[in-house]
């Protein structure tokens, strides 16, 4: 951006003052007793109201609302509230007519059931935290067995949390990954 030229700021200043001035300097007598007579008499009240004061939330209340929203987001609750699918889904059985629930919506990529979305949305938080967990076990300043517990938690949990997402996915798309 460039920088403004003074001839450029003086001129704005200066409208700005004019403005100001004739606004103060007007000719109309009723203006000017209706401006300055009621403030002759009348006093504003002293009052005594103490600013409001708000405290910073918590380390671990800002991490559980960032994590709740990281799991709103992924699990597609933006889509479920527009689109409003059906919880489970359902398909019947062609030897015997019977019918049974499903919960991942097969063939379509682009659509869920409310419970596919929640579940995929779970595995991903859970992979998240694993993560998180794998960072606390290379803290220095714990003790060996809690570093051990932390690694055991975390490395188990991103496990499960990719094999179970690459279920997901094998379920939803029957020919994706063979």
């Amino acid at each position: 951006m460039p920088p403004k030229s003074e001839n450029q700021t003086l001129s704005t200043t200066s409208s700005s003052t004019i403005s100001d001035t004739s606004s103060s300097a007007s000719i109309d007598p009723i203006f000017h007793i209706l401006r300055i007579v009621p403030f002759s008499f009348l006093r504003p009240p002293r009052l005594r109201l103490k600013l409001p004061s708000f405290t910073l939330p918590s380390p671990m209340t800002v991490y559980a609302l960032v994590l709740l929203t990281y799991f709103m987001v992924v699990s597609g609750i933006v889509y479920d509230v527009i689109v409003e699918p059906p919880g489970i889904g359902s398909t019947q059985d062609r030897v015997t007519g019977s019918v049974r629930p499903v919960v991942f919506l097969p063939g379509r990529v682009n659509g869920q059931y409310i419970i596919e979305g929640l579940s995929s949305g779970f595995m991903f938080v859970m992979g998240g935290i694993g993560i998180i967990l794998m960072d606390l076990a290379l803290d220095r300043n714990r003790a060996k067995s809690v570093k051990v517990s932390y690694a055991f938690a975390g490395i188990s949990s991103v496990v499960i949390a990719y094999m179970m997402s690459m279920l997901f996915i094998r379920i939803k798309i029957p020919a994706y990954l063979r």
